[in-house]
């Protein structure tokens, strides 16, 4: 290959906080197994889809329980769920804290495998690695589901991962679709500004107030290991759905997130349900989740019908040089979260350093 091509022997794709929890471990095994790594982000700075987000999202737990491994995330003054904000932050002074090896922008177009490895091909050059993390997450790929209708309406329709603040929307009529945490936190400051409605597939299901972040980490955990061992155990979504964080609460209690059933279809000046109610509205936002940005291991491991590469804890089925990290509970329990991406990332580090040095 031409001289642009570089080699390690792990290459990490992304990174944001499942890439960086992985850079972690990386590095810690150096002490003693000698080998290099690069963490491949294609983010222009540091943060990851944190410093995407709106700017009033909060996190689902205090700052003293969402942490990566080594470095617990500082208190936000004033706040006692850190902001987007402060999270992307933390994640960019916690690369340069742990002086990690991140190359940026770099975007991997794809990956394959060829005689001397798993060959990364990249705008910037390709790399040669022996093994692969993948850790692009899911911000990339957001979902909306293909409604009838959908092409016609003539207002706004946007997706979560558009979404900066109300004040675009101030004085509108808006209809708010999902039953997570990113329409009820939404739906709760935009309700102020403009005319709202909120439509789910079922009823949302609040979470105890007294249930957060910390609490469903526990329960994610206990699954993790009643699994392990062959046996049922309580699941977070045995709860409920959605995090009753304070600006959540405050909006339930003046009665602004109450939901309706699912609209049939759109129409070109609205929505319309099955029983002949329309209500006319200037835009659609779409809070209906997101999909694993895996379109770069197609070549490697193509993903199946639900979006997902079939795995073993983190290891990739068909393609052992290969794991995932951060993408949701099929990658380990709470892994997409920042207290859970440690978790999953320090087993897989262990794997890896155990292949290398069985290589040794």
């Amino acid at each position: 290959m031409g001289s642009s091509q570089k080699s390690v022997d792990v290459a990490v794709i992304g990174g944001g906080q499942a890439g960086l929890a992985a850079g972690y471990f990386l590095r810690r095994a150096r002490r003693r197994l000698e080998f290099d790594f690069a963490i491949l982000d294609d983010g222009a700075a540091p943060g990851g889809a944190w410093s995407e987000y709106w700017d009033s999202l909060r996190l689902f737990s205090p700052a003293g329980h969402s942490m990566l491994p080594g470095w617990w995330m500082p208190e936000e003054e004033g706040q006692e769920y850190p902001s987007a904000r402060h999270a992307a932050r933390y994640l960019a002074e916690y690369e340069r804290r742990y002086d990690l090896p991140v190359h940026r922008p770099v975007h991997v177009d794809r990956v394959e495998r060829d005689a001397d490895g798993l060959l990364l091909h990249t705008g910037r050059g390709d790399w040669r690695a022996r093994y692969v993390i993948s850790a692009t997450g899911t911000w990339r790929a957001p979902h909306v589901p293909d409604l009838p209708g959908r092409g016609l309406f003539g207002g706004r329709q946007a997706h979560t991962a558009d979404y900066r603040g109300p004040e675009e929307f101030a004085g509108q009529r808006v209809v708010v679709v999902g039953g997570g945490n990113s329409a009820a936190q939404i739906l709760a400051e935009l309700s102020l500004v403009a005319r709202t409605r909120w439509v789910t597939l079922r009823q949302p299901r609040f979470l105890p107030d007294d249930v957060d972040g910390r609490a469903l980490f526990s329960i994610a955990t206990r699954r993790q290991q009643a699994a392990e061992r062959g046996e049922a155990a309580q699941g977070v979504s045995d709860l409920g759905d959605i995090v009753v964080v304070p600006s959540v609460r405050r909006a339930r209690d003046r009665g602004a997130l109450s939901a309706e059933p699912m609209f049939d279809r759109l129409t070109p000046t609205g929505v319309a349900w099955a029983d002949g109610t329309v209500w006319e509205c200037d835009a659609v936002l779409w809070c209906t989740g997101f999909r694993p940005v895996l379109d770069h291991l197609e070549p490697l491991v193509p993903a199946g019908p639900d979006g997902r590469i079939k795995v073993e804890g983190t290891r990739s089925v068909d393609e052992p040089r290969l794991h995932l990290l951060g993408y949701g509970d099929w990658t380990g329990a709470a892994s997409a979260t920042i207290i859970g991406a440690g978790r999953t990332a320090k087993g897989a580090v262990a794997e890896v350093v155990r292949g290398l040095e069985q290589a040794e």
